[in-house]
């Protein structure tokens, strides 16, 4: 289903800004809006856990050598 609909633009401070239509709006308070050639697509922001964050991250490829296994401090409980 491709909805389109003009819509104007205006100023808001130093920023430029859109009224997003009721029939697109989003959900929740965050949005990520990224561009892609002369479009700006907008999209909700979806919350990620640690472990799918942690995924998404390049592997670290430095040698950090050897690190030494020091036994831990007694601990009086």
């Amino acid at each position: 289903m491709n909805v389109e609909r003009h819509v104007k633009l205006f100023k808001n401070g130093r920023s430029q800004a859109v009224r997003i239509p009721r029939e697109f709006e989003l959900p929740g308070d965050d949005a990520v809006m990224r561009k892609e050639g002369d479009r700006i697509i907008i999209e909700p922001a979806r919350a990620h856990s640690l472990r799918a964050r942690l995924r998404t991250w390049e592997p670290i490829e430095d040698d950090f050598g050897p690190i030494d296994d020091i036994p831990a401090d007694p601990v009086d409980l």
